[in-house]
């Protein structure tokens, strides 16, 4: 086996836009990493659906084809 090919672990912290910072271990050579979505805030985890509506679209969805959805239920 070769020696010294292997990338060097260092632990970063980790930055989500929702505020929770987590420590794990990277070969990247920042030290901070930032993203938009963790576990602590992404709706599979929390269970909470966000849904972001813009220009109107779910509503003009809703006034569309909301009155078929109401007559199968």
């Amino acid at each position: 086996m070769q020696a010294d090919i292997h990338p060097n672990y260092k632990e970063i912290q980790v930055t989500c836009s929702c505020g929770n910072t987590f420590a794990t271990q990277s070969t990247m050579s920042k030290d901070n990493f930032h993203i938009e979505v963790c576990s602590a805030c992404h709706p599979f985890y929390t269970g909470k659906q966000k849904i972001v509506d813009t220009a109107g679209r779910v509503e003009k969805f809703n006034q569309k084809f909301g009155a078929l959805r109401r007559k199968s239920a």
